[in-house]
């Protein structure tokens, strides 16, 4: 890709709730001018950028926009839902606050959860090898 994408999306591909959401953003026609990342690569595989260790995006979700600004957690989803068709009504609704706190308050309690919520989805998932 020559040009800077709109957004650098970071995501933990080893994680199988995350690969079947990255899967369903796939789908949206405008996905193809987001970069996706797979951070579960390692360093060696991923240029993530200033200010983002391959740890940090392992535990939190990030996204970088095109002037190389960092957001994580909800504001990274809001700014992601906002480059997608279709979900666009729920990124701008989730960057308004008050609702843009609540939306980090909700993430911030999905965190603690996701091990277990990871483990129930590889017992449901049909390969591990499963990919977005």
């Amino acid at each position: 890709m020559s040009e800077t994408p709109r957004l650098s999306v970071y995501f933990d591909g080893s994680c199988p709730l995350c690969r079947r959401e990255i899967a369903l953003y796939l789908r949206n026609p405008q996905a193809h001018q987001l970069a996706w990342v797979d951070v579960s690569l390692g360093p060696q595989a991923c240029d993530l950028g200033d200010g983002l260790s391959c740890a940090q995006a392992m535990a939190r979700f990030h996204v970088r926009d095109a002037q190389g600004r960092l957001f994580s957690g909800a504001a990274g989803f809001s700014q992601l839902w906002r480059a997608l068709p279709g979900w666009r009504w729920l990124g701008w609704l989730s960057a308004w606050p008050p609702l843009s706190w609540g939306f980090e308050a909700l993430y911030r309690l999905f965190l603690p959860l996701r091990p277990r919520l990871q483990a129930w989805a590889q017992r449901l998932s049909p390969s591990a090898d499963e990919s977005p």
